[in-house]
């Protein structure tokens, strides 16, 4: 079986969980849909809230739709529509952009803004880290067990670096990278 978005949908519900998923540009049909969706009707419950960090101010607003019966049946469990939308400043530079979800979870948009949130600091702190830091996609490894033995090994540095209270991974590579002592200390 041809492994897609309905297709896994409908497995994660069979399975008896639930699901969050953000709906991007590779579902035409699907974004476009909640964005229409989201202009047509009224917004059930909103979340706002302001954030400031560093050389950016962001205003956060989630808004919850749960009215999903006119979806295609085959994006299965999807109970609510939700979207993210974050105004604010970057430096000198404005910004604005627009998140769509869809969700089997029948929550309020005060949920939603931390269960998308959660998500987020996991990407943060993990994938990107793993993407950007240690270039995970760009690896020339790629036959055998050798992928998942290095993107375990990989976990375990990450791991073993925030152990010991670095709060850069790049600052932790460093701090090692030529102190082959330092590095076997991490392991008692």
């Amino acid at each position: 079986m041809r492994c897609t978005p309905k297709k896994t949908v409908e497995q994660i519900i069979e399975s008896g969980n639930d699901y969050i998923i953000t709906v991007k540009g590779n579902q035409p049909k699907l974004y476009q849909y909640l964005q229409a969706q989201f202009e047509k009707h009224q917004t059930q419950d909103v979340d706002n809230q302001t954030e400031q960090a560093r050389n950016r101010i962001t205003q956060r607003t989630v808004s919850v739709l749960d009215n999903v019966e006119e979806l295609d049946t085959a994006w299965v469990g999807v109970r609510r529509f939700i979207r993210v939308e974050r105004i604010g400043i970057r430096g000198t530079e404005p910004t604005h952009e627009a998140m769509f979800y869809i969700s089997s979870v029948a929550a309020d948009a005060k949920v939603f803004s931390r269960l998308i949130r959660d998500h987020w600091h996991i990407e943060n702190r993990l994938h990107w880290v793993k993407d950007v830091v240690f270039k995970e996609d760009l690896t020339p490894i790629c036959s055998g067990h050798a992928p998942e033995n290095m993107a375990i090994l990989r976990t375990i540095a990450l791991n073993l670096f925030r152990l010991h209270e670095f709060t850069s991974i790049t600052k932790a590579i460093r701090a090692v990278a030529h102190d082959v002592r330092r590095l076997f200390c991490f392991f008692q």
